[in-house]
């Protein structure tokens, strides 16, 4: 009787170890759904923006790599270009409290108006359950979902892996890449790409 318990419990173990294993991100695949609460307090379910276009930007304000890209307005720039093209555009922070780049509603309003952002709203993960479904590694880690809701594009936001403003001329930008792409009915060229940044800061 013990072993068969023993059996069983592995057994569901493995079940559950399975499915969680199947809910994480991969291109090709439906993107996880989640719920995670703005900066407003609205929340903000994935599932309500089937039939849109949906760019995750993993945000951490303290990262030098990502005042680069708002430093030089290049996240500003994507992200107008994104919504105003009909996409739904979500940063993310995952920050744990305390921690580098951690935010409240409130520091999080103010950083979206000292930055000019331009992004669809600012999701607050604290407990950094969206951040460890999707796999984010970095700030910014980007992805792109299609008006399906399968996965299209995870990773870096650029070729170019460094704090250098001056390489952003140089760089593939690969989010409008693969926004043009799909809007135009073509598969994404480059799915995924090495993500660089500072490490999401999760807490534990």
């Amino acid at each position: 009787m013990i072993q068969r318990l023993v059996t069983f419990a592995a057994a569901v173990l493995l079940v559950c170890a399975s499915a969680a294993a199947s809910a994480s991100a991969t291109v090709g695949a439906t993107a996880p759904d989640f719920t995670l609460t703005d900066s407003n307090g609205k929340p903000h379910a994935l599932a309500d923006y089937k039939g849109k276009v949906v760019v995750l930007e993993w945000n951490n304000p303290d990262c030098p790599f990502v005042r680069k890209h708002y430093g030089s307005g290049n996240m500003q720039k994507q992200q107008a270009a994104a919504t105003a093209a009909g996409a739904v555009w979500l940063t993310i922070n995952s920050a744990a409290g305390g921690k580098q780049g951690d935010l409240d509603a409130a520091g999080a309003n103010a950083y979206v108006a000292k930055v000019g952002a331009k992004q669809t709203a600012y999701l607050l993960d604290a407990d950094g359950k969206v951040g460890h479904l999707y796999g984010a590694k970095t700030t910014p880690h980007m992805f792109v979902i299609d008006k399906g809701g399968v996965l299209r594009y995870m990773g870096g936001i650029d070729s170019v892996a460094s704090t250098d403003v001056d390489d952003l001329t140089k760089a593939t930008q690969y989010v409008p890449q693969a926004l043009a792409e799909l809007a135009a009915g073509k598969p994404v060229s480059v799915p995924t790409a090495q993500p660089y940044g500072c490490s999401v800061k999760y807490g534990g």
